[in-house]
């Protein structure tokens, strides 16, 4: 499809900047949680997901929500986006990542950002009765996303009417050079806090299986995906996982109409997550890339922002064709 270079985004006066596009939302915007309904299902594996619905409408449209790193179904990015589409007549999911609900997962595995098997649990299990499935993701949950349209092409659960993604690390090996630059070791900071406290839990409940003695000094992605995400996983390095977890190889298989919005500010990504050489004559990949808007910020004034808008305007269209 024709890249979207023209976007309709604009930021509000003196907030074009992509670190305060970042932040702010993150430290200001309050939504109330509105998918309140909780159900836990279980894996193949013999762990669990935690899914929290809102099914007021009692509608025929589903929309499947997954948030990004180290969040939840109660961030205000997901709420929101639950909130646009629930005040639209669609029954909204939004699902957690292994080990993100407020209780820790089973297994000694962790989430990460290749793990669509679980999208897939959730899709297949939720969509019984929906004549159709919208998906949106933010982050690495986008990343999820796209891994899920991409790898199974044309076996998609066939409800699903199209997906909307936000600023995705579909090079994970990009967004972790992008992460190490000293002008955002605030945000890799914020994610290692987290992160760290986790590998913890997981040490004590796992005793011998999980080396904690570095574990303080470390500072990237590399060093914390070399040592945890990777042998938890099933992987045989960081650069190993980065290669088989991103969705950028996947998105040649997609196979229905798929948003892609990413802000050239975006300051966790770097130049090979913008797929433009794919995007461009791609039938059905639609890549819009804002110069503003910051790593899922499209900071705008009044309660509904920017991106819900957008993903409500992409998805309805896409609806009325099927």
């Amino acid at each position: 499809m024709p890249l979207i270079a023209s976007s309709s985004f604009k930021p509000p006066p003196g907030l074009a900047n992509g670190h305060l596009q970042t932040i702010l939302p993150v430290l200001f915007r309050r939504v109330a949680p509105i998918t309140r309904e909780r159900e836990r299902i279980e894996t193949p594996d013999g762990d669990f997901l935690d899914l929290d619905w809102n099914r007021a409408t009692r509608s025929e449209r589903l929309l499947i929500i997954t948030h990004g790193l180290e969040g939840s179904s109660v961030n205000a990015s997901v709420q929101g986006m639950a909130a646009t589409f629930h005040r639209l007549g669609w029954d909204t999911l939004a699902w957690n990542l292994r080990g993100c609900s407020g209780e820790p997962n089973r297994l000694l595995r962790t989430y990460h950002s290749g793990a669509r098997e679980d999208l897939e649990r959730v899709i297949d299990h939720a969509g019984h009765g929906y004549h159709e499935i919208a998906l949106i993701g933010f982050s690495i949950g986008g990343n999820l996303t796209l891994k899920y349209l991409g790898d199974l092409g044309s076996a998609i659960n066939p409800r699903i009417t199209g997906a909307v993604v936000f600023s995705v690390p579909c090079d994970l090996a990009s967004s972790a050079r992008a992460l190490e630059k000293p002008a955002n070791r605030i945000y890799m900071n914020h994610f290692l806090r987290d992160l760290r406290r986790k590998i913890r839990a997981k040490a004590t409940e796992f005793p011998g299986a999980v080396p904690t003695a570095k574990l303080k000094r470390m500072r990237t992605f590399r060093e914390f995906d070399g040592t945890y995400t990777a042998p938890l996983n099933g992987f045989l390095s960081a650069e190993d996982y980065w290669a088989r977890a991103s969705s950028k190889p996947s998105l040649i298989g997609i196979t229905v109409p798929t948003l892609m919005i990413t802000a050239l500010n975006d300051p966790f990504l770097g130049p090979e997550c913008y797929p433009t050489e794919i995007a461009e004559f791609h039938p059905h990949l639609h890549l819009e890339t804002p110069s503003s808007g910051g790593h899922l910020g499209f900071l705008s004034l009044g309660s509904e922002f920017w991106s819900e808008r957008r993903a409500t305007e992409f998805l309805s269209h896409t609806v009325e064709e099927c």
